[in-house]
């Protein structure tokens, strides 16, 4: 980004109505060149393609030229794009911001590269996943879970997961060798399945009613043992309609330890009938409460108090 300008006086002047006089001067004012570039770097790239038209993502401040500028990245456009009765998808605008107040116009001249370099990929619809999930066709990692095993497709896992994302293509992959078996410890297997098959289809397996606050409840933990933040939100929203006397303890430990704040609200909302919480705290759940989250327990106890 570079900024010149040029400004140029002349004044004239005449006096008497005969043979004027003429004097005529000139000055020129050269501003300085400055040149400067701002790298902005988007981490998670194509999380951001779901933002809605008109919402920016905006950089730190930088200066340049003795002013300060900010970019402003519209992921799906500034505005929508209407081409009579159809409605076009708005591209990607960047745009460069002056970000203070200025007494008189800047002028500047500006431009913008994308840098990292990507391929298109074809992400076949949820129920063409669940096929594939189901097979060992192509799999390239297996998971030991217990004493079963599960085939999977590392690009897959890794497109849905940060974590898997860095235990195969990261920082944690010099560890592993291709043809290496992953234990996962502190799952069980039908947990893992109901994972794997989020993660090929985003969509969790059927299961008996019965089972559902059970299963949620084991999803969530490993929901955020892998940093799956949709699975976690399915799951808060699930437990959500758990939340009785006999499970409101456990699940309100669990919605603390895993840093699931609607759930705790949730979880509150029904404890503040001061009945239901006295026949919460003679749960087994509630002991587990008082050992493993003492200050929630002693907000409980104020909850109580006259």
């Amino acid at each position: 980004m570079g900024a010149k300008g040029e400004r140029r006086l002349a004044m004239s002047s005449a006096s008497g109505h005969r043979n004027p006089s003429r004097s005529v001067s000139s000055s020129t004012v050269i501003a300085d060149n400055a040149a400067g570039y701002h790298d902005l770097k988007i981490d998670g790239y194509l999380t951001i393609k779901g933002f809605p038209t008109g919402v920016p993502i905006k950089s730190s401040p930088f200066t340049v030229g003795g002013h300060r500028w900010r970019i402003c990245f519209f992921p799906n456009g500034d505005r929508a794009i209407t081409v009579g009765p159809f409605s076009l998808s708005p591209e990607a605008s960047p745009f460069l911001f002056l970000d203070e107040v200025v007494a008189r116009p800047v002028m500047a001249q500006f431009g913008f590269a994308f840098h990292g370099g990507g391929a298109d990929l074809l992400i076949p619809k949820p129920e063409e996943n669940r096929e594939e999930a189901e097979s060992e066709k192509g799999a390239d990692v297996v998971f030991q879970v217990g004493r079963e095993t599960f085939p999977a497709h590392r690009c897959m896992l890794a497109a849905r997961s940060p974590v898997f994302s860095a235990e195969f293509f990261g920082a944690m992959k010099e560890s592993r060798t291709a043809a290496e078996v992953v234990q996962v410890n502190d799952m069980e297997a039908p947990v893992f399945k109901a994972l794997l098959c989020f993660l090929y289809t985003d969509s969790l397996p059927e299961m008996r009613k019965e089972d559902e606050d059970v299963m949620g409840q084991h999803l969530l933990v490993a929901a955020d043992r892998y940093d799956m933040e949709r699975l976690k939100l399915m799951c808060e929203g699930k437990l959500c309609e758990y939340i009785d006397v006999g499970t409101a303890a456990t699940i309100l430990t669990l919605a603390e330890q895993h840093c699931c704040h609607g759930l705790k609200k949730a979880c509150f909302h029904f404890l503040s009938d001061p009945e239901k919480l006295r026949a919460v705290m003679t749960s087994d759940g509630f002991k587990h409460l008082s050992r493993s989250c003492p200050s929630i327990k002693n907000d409980l106890m104020t909850m109580l108090a006259p």
